[in-house]
């Protein structure tokens, strides 16, 4: 097997986001991206990684902007000087809602987007943003099918759910505090396990007023086990196309998986 499809380097970058300072942000991204170990194929980069989150819904879409702003134009450029793919999450506003959406921006500057599912009703998320409709989306990259879904879509494993092997790597995203790390951590290992697949949780570092969220960026293999290593401001891990794909034919338990259909959840108010 070609070793470029074979073998995929992925960096999680776990950024102690500075609370609604886009700028800031986007300049600590692009220093990072100096010390990306080489070879890197796919950056991940946490939840609403340019701004952070607040339960202010005036700030929030004040900070929002269109998939042709200021934030996807840096990951374009960066994408393209790096040749790497970078994914994660930034505060979106298509008129006239805002949106956390999910993005996974290739090399060539071709584009990739994908609104969170499910949005945290325990805080004003789910009243600032509007949820997503479309399925997680899974992009070919560098013979790669990769999927994405972002922070609390990971505790719903039916939209998780990997049909007939239909993604070989999901991205997640997150802005997860250390109060819920354990479940966080089992969560990935979780969906891993049961859709025999790489996982990588790429959680945001540092602290804020809703909590401390260090050292809960991980990556995981087909069968639930940590491979990530540290380098530089980076989480890293090299996967193995072959080796999942070998363990998947040698425990092909993804034909006993039920089918089903998702539908629409009407909630009254």
């Amino acid at each position: 097997m070609n070793t470029l499809t074979d073998r995929l380097r992925v960096a999680a970058l776990p950024l102690k986001i500075k609370w609604a300072d886009k700028e800031a942000n986007l300049a600590a991204v692009a220093e990072a991206m100096k010390s990306l170990p080489a070879g890197t194929d796919i950056v991940v980069l946490p939840e609403l990684f340019s701004t952070g989150y607040s339960d202010d819904p005036e700030l929030m879409r004040e900070l929002a902007e269109r998939n042709t702003g200021e934030t996807v134009d840096t990951l374009k450029a960066l994408a393209a000087q790096y040749s790497v793919a970078i994914a994660g999450s930034f505060l979106a506003f298509t008129a006239p809602k805002v949106y956390n959406r999910g993005f996974f921006i290739e090399p060539s500057g071709e584009e990739t987007f994908y609104d969170k599912r499910h949005l945290f009703s325990l805080s004003q998320e789910a009243s600032i943003f509007t949820k997503g409709s479309s399925p997680l989306p899974i992009v070919r990259f560098r013979g790669w099918n990769v999927a994405m879904i972002v922070c609390y879509d990971l505790r719903f494993p039916v939209w998780c759910r990997c049909r007939a092997n239909s993604y070989d790597l999901l991205l997640v995203p997150s802005n997860w505090p250390q109060s819920r790390g354990y479940a966080f951590e089992h969560l990935l290992i979780a969906r891993a396990i049961e859709n025999q697949c790489s996982v990588v949780g790429a959680n945001r570092g540092g602290a804020d007023s809703y909590g401390v969220y260090d050292d809960l960026t991980f990556i995981f293999d087909g069968r639930g086990m940590p491979v990530s290593r540290i380098e530089g401001p980076f989480v890293v891990a090299d996967l193995s196309r072959m080796s999942q794909e070998k363990y998947r034919k040698n425990f092909p338990v993804s034909f006993d998986a039920d089918d089903f259909t998702i539908i629409e959840k009407v909630v009254e108010k």
